[in-house]
């Protein structure tokens, strides 16, 4: 961490001694969790193609296409359990889970840390260092090399390297076998495991390169005496096949190569919320002990920046980001597609993060002929239906049983291209795949949508509200409000992107307006199914019937007033339920699009007062630091944008809701959907921001003191000075 800018890093000054406070560095690739402890310096190693088969990888989702006209016509005649029976009554099956390699572990005959110790990680650099006394161990995942690189140094450096699968919860009949063979310039271990009852592998490696020093082998691993520094590089591949490792390689030089591609990406958004500079000093642990502090916000803020960026890659964060140290994962450590993912990705666009929608990106692609069976198998049509849970290898729509029949939920294709829709937006660029994956969604939505009210409208049934139920009625119903926000701006989008077609962009169009609009209920809501007569569930975590709030613009203060204030009595009456970090936060994002910035802190305040984060600045799903999980850590900086901009493609919005916790402060770097950056500087007697456009266009701006339009010009900066807000 820079001494000289201690928001972007964090520090203890004591090694980790549970994994969970293990500092994190990764490649959105492959992961690392430093532990630091001089004594027995141990890395654990994760990979996201990591998943343990346990027959799910054979699944697929239901054959019930033939069974929907009957289920539909239970449902709108009034039998309201009637999707009970839409299933092929198969056991809940969870996918593949994820889980760590093993652990390189270097033990050194040294004392215990002394009162010199500390332990860092860089989020500039994605460094993790621990030193004591003359040691100093060093590690960082390489994005331009695909390796964890760790240097140790010491005078007379004695230690013993193996690397060890013996993690929490790793299977006992785990088939491991090591080989290990001498260089003439260190060693090559190889650790190699067959999961139980399959064929399925995956090989780990890690080159030792010795200054100095004499090196020899041992019966776990080996054994090196005297050296003055050792560099270990580590892959792991999911097959047999040996990960191929750099021959030789200098620590300086593989930094130097991995800084520009993780340090210009993590540079490019920051928060300042003039902190007190004692406060910014004090180690992440001693920081978490005062949650009101600005400080802890600053480095939260960061952390989460730092984690997103580092966990997305190959594939987007899973619940537990891109690392774990305990192979018994809750929910398997997979994409909970319903809420959690979406939610941690939500900063992609604002925060100048295109690297996380790449990732969200290469899920999707990898899955679609998973999605187009999804489709074809349970409701009988074309197009794309994603499933609501995936390990990441398969995308076909398996689980689910009668409490969650997530089988039935047709909106999460669009929330999953929701932000490939952005970065066009903010990029002002037309990525053809996004506008397929939108075509294919909006042909799900033409064979899907065939049946009618007495009103003549479109009825979505059967309908899932994830992971809710009406209170008088069962999980499978009809018009719940995310399916109905979903369907209309898939529709509009897709016609959006395929104006070049003019007939099928009408016809989806014409699709769009023939959805029933929202439902304001009796207690004066925006109800969570606008089927007459189904009441609401308000104790729950999750707010999918706010989904045309946020992501969405559907819904917003300026356009649709009364549906906004619909929104906000269904957003004050929502419960937490059982406290989820998920929960909280995305209430924050409702409560920041709806102008609510008390709420907005009152949402805030609920997780950081909860002790949902570790000293490792990764985050809990449930207070108490329980269960391991990144949705808060990577969640929490799109909250705290939301409070101070918000954009869509002809509207700019500066300090929605600011929370108490943000009563002055400097956000640099935002984009906005309409092509601009922004660095907004804030305080209790004014704001000032600085809009750097790339494109010539008028917006619309909103702020507390009123409405006015912008005429903003590509590559001319516009001041804008606000008085009190």
């Amino acid at each position: 961490m820079s001494h000289h800018d201690p928001a972007h890093g964090t520090w203890e000054p004591a090694p980790a001694d549970r994994w969970e406070d293990g500092y994190l560095s990764g490649n959105g690739h492959h992961g690392a969790l430093v532990l630091g402890d001089p004594r027995d310096d141990r890395v654990i190693v994760t990979h996201h193609t990591l998943v343990r088969p346990n027959g799910s990888e054979h699944a697929r989702a239901p054959e019930l296409a033939g069974q929907l006209a009957g289920v539909q016509d239970r449902l709108l005649a009034g039998d309201l359990t009637a999707a009970e029976d839409f299933t092929d009554h198969r056991p809940l099956r969870w996918v593949q889970p994820f889980h760590p390699a093993f652990q390189t572990r270097v033990r050194r005959d040294a004392p215990a840390p002394t009162h010199g110790y500390r332990r860092t990680v860089d989020f500039t650099t994605g460094e993790t260092t621990a030193t004591d006394a003359d040691w100093t161990s060093r590690a960082f995942v390489s994005r331009a090399d695909d390796v964890i690189v760790q240097q140790i140094t010491a005078p007379a450096l004695t230690f013993d390297l193996t690397l060890d699968h013996r993690l929490p919860g790793a299977p006992d009949d785990l088939t491991v076998s090591h080989t290990t063979a001498l260089t003439p310039d260190g060693a090559l271990l190889t650790l190699r495991a067959r999961y139980p009852g399959s064929t399925e592998t995956y090989t780990g490696r890690t080159r030792l390169l010795v200054t100095g020093g004499t090196i020899s082998l041992t019966t776990t691993g080996v054994r090196v005496e005297g050296a003055e520094a050792a560099l270990l590089l580590t892959r792991v591949h999911r097959h047999a096949t040996d990960p191929a490792l750099p021959e030789a390689a200098d620590y300086t030089a593989l930094l130097a190569r991995h800084l520009p591609l993780h340090r210009d990406a993590y540079h490019r958004v920051a928060l300042d919320l003039h902190a007190d500079p004692s406060q910014r000093a004090l180690p992440g642990s001693e920081l978490l002990k005062s949650p009101a502090e600005p400080a802890l916000l600053e480095r939260l803020f960061a952390a989460g920046r730092y984690h997103l960026l580092s966990s997305s890659g190959a594939l987007p964060p899973r619940l537990t980001g891109l690392w774990t140290g305990d192979w018994d994962t809750a929910w398997s450590g997979a994409f909970t597609l319903d809420a959690n993912l979406n939610l941690q990705t939500s900063s992609a666009a604002s925060a100048a993060l295109p690297e996380v929608t790449a990732a969200l990106r290469n899920l999707i692609e990898g899955q679609l002929d998973d999605w187009r069976a999804n489709a074809r198998a349970v409701f009988g049509t074309r197009g794309i239906v994603a499933p609501a849970h995936t390990d990441g290898t398969s995308g076909h729509s398996f689980h689910f049983n009668r409490a969650y029949p997530l089988h039935l939920w047709t909106a999460g294709a669009d929330w999953l291209l929701k932000p490939l829709v952005d970065h066009d937006e903010t990029t002002g660029t037309r990525d053809p795949r996004t506008a397929s994956a939108l075509a294919e969604l909006a042909e799900f939505y033409e064979d899907f949508l065939t049946r009618t009210d007495d009103r003549g409208q479109l009825v979505v049934v059967p309908s899932y509200s994830p992971e809710n139920r009406p209170a008088n009625g069962s999980w499978g119903a009809l018009n719940a409000a995310m399916d109905l926000s979903a369907a209309r701006h898939a529709l509009l989008a897709a016609a959006d992107h395929h104006s070049e077609d003019p007939a099928r962009a009408a016809r989806w169009r014409a699709l769009a307006h023939r959805l029933p609009p929202h439902r304001v209920n009796a207690d004066g809501a925006l109800a969570e199914w606008a089927w007459p007569g189904l009441e609401d569930t308000y104790d729950h975590r999750h707010l999918s019937h706010l989904y045309g709030v946020w992501p969405l613009d559907e819904i917003t203060p300026y356009d649709t007033p009364d549906l906004a204030e619909a929104a906000h009595r269904a957003l004050e009456l929502r419960g937490a339920e059982n406290d989820s970090a998920h929960g909280h936060l995305h209430h924050a994002l409702i409560a920041a699009r709806l102008r609510d910035g008390a709420r907005v802190g009152n949402a805030l305040a609920a997780v950081l007062d909860g002790d949902f984060f570790h000293a490792s600045l990764m985050s809990a799903h449930y207070p108490h630091r329980h269960v391991y999980n990144a949705d808060a850590a990577h969640t929490l900086p799109t909250v705290l944008i939301e409070a101070l901009i918000q954009s869509t493609p002809t509207r700019l919005v500066l300090l929605p809701a600011p929370a108490p916790a943000l009563a002055e402060g400097r956000l640099r770097g935002v984009r906005t959907r309409f092509g601009a950056e922004i660095d907004l500087d804030w305080d209790t007697d004014g704001a000032r921001a600085v809009v750097r456009p790339t494109r010539t266009l008028r917006v619309e701006l909103r702020t507390s003191t009123g409405v006015r339009e912008l005429a903003l010009v590509a590559g001319e900066d516009h001041v804008l000075t606000l008085g009190t807000w």
